[in-house]
C-alpha cells in the first residue's frame, strides 16, 4: 500500500514539474522558470495570465540593479493593461525571496497582487513573510536564463511620467508560454 502511494506521489510530482515550466521570451534572450508547488494560488494566477497570452507584448517596466526586475503590467508606452481580480497573498508558505526566484508584485495591501511579478537579483530577505508582516509570495524560480535576467538588470533606466527605474530602451516580453516535456 505504501509503495503504491509513493509511486502515485512520484508520478504526480514529476508531472507537475514538467507541466509547470514557463518560457519567457524577451528581446534580450530567453528565461525559463519552474513553478513552486508551495504557492498554488500564485501559480494558478500566473499560469492563467500565461495561458491567455496576457504577457505577450508587455515589458519589464521597473529595473533596479542588485535588487529585482519587474514586469507583467505595462506595454512599451507605459500603458497599464487591465487585469483579473487580485489574489490572496500566500507569502506565509515560507518560500524565500532568493536570487532567481519570481514573486508576485503588489501594493501595500497584501492581497492586491494581480499580473505583475518580479525576479529577485539577490537574496531579498526584507521581502519575506515574518510574523505580523506579510511578505511577497514567491511562486517560481529561474531554471535557465539567469544570465539574461542579469543582463536586463544592467540596462540604463530613467523616469517615464510618474514611473521611475524604467528601462530607456524597452525590455519586451515577446511571449510567455508553458513548456511541455
Amino acid at each position: 500500500m505504501n509503495k503504491i502511494i509513493i509511486s502515485l506521489l512520484l508520478c504526480v510530482c514529476a508531472g507537475f514539474s514538467h507541466a509547470q515550466s514557463v518560457l519567457i521570451r524577451t528581446n534580450m534572450g530567453d528565461i525559463t522558470v519552474q513553478m513552486e508547488p508551495k504557492s498554488p494560488i500564485s501559480v494558478k494566477n500566473f499560469l492563467s495570465y500565461v495561458d491567455s497570452g496576457f504577457y505577450n507584448g508587455l515589458i519589464f517596466h521597473r529595473v533596479i540593479n542588485n535588487f529585482m526586475i519587474q514586469g507583467g503590467g505595462f506595454d512599451a508606452n507605459m500603458q497599464e493593461k487591465a487585469t483579473l481580480a487580485p489574489i490572496t497573498n500566500e507569502s506565509n508558505n515560507y518560500v524565500r525571496n532568493e536570487r532567481g526566484t519570481l514573486a508576485m508584485a503588489r501594493t501595500n495591501n497584501p492581497n492586491s497582487a494581480t499580473s505583475q511579478f518580479y525576479i529577485n537579483l539577490k537574496k531579498n530577505g526584507a521581502l519575506d513573510y515574518r510574523f505580523g508582516k506579510p511578505g511577497y509570495a514567491v511562486f517560481a524560480h529561474v531554471t535557465s536564463g539567469m544570465d539574461i535576467v542579469d543582463k536586463i538588470a544592467k540596462v540604463q533606466t530613467g523616469n517615464r511620467g510618474r514611473h521611475g527605474d524604467v528601462p530607456e530602451k524597452a525590455v519586451l516580453i515577446i511571449e510567455a508560454k508553458r513548456l511541455s516535456e
